[in-house]
């Protein structure tokens, strides 16, 4: 899918969001990357073959 050179991580890399982005549409809260990954805001993914990837941002705890 990627025509990129070199080309980007696939789907299935630990890397993929690291992929060129194809359709960014903040307004609806996702992004398309060029190796078929859906990015939403939440930091959670689509990935083609239907797999979900739950958000995974980084928690920020508060100092005592």
């Amino acid at each position: 899918m990627c025509q990129h050179q070199p080309p980007c991580p696939s789907a299935d890399s630990t890397d993929r969001e690291a992929a060129h982005l194809v359709a960014h549409h903040p307004e609806q809260g996702w992004s398309l990357l060029c190796n078929g990954v859906l990015l939403f805001e939440d930091t959670g993914e689509l990935l083609p073959d239907g797999q979900v990837i739950a958000p995974h941002r980084a928690r920020v705890t508060a100092a005592a």
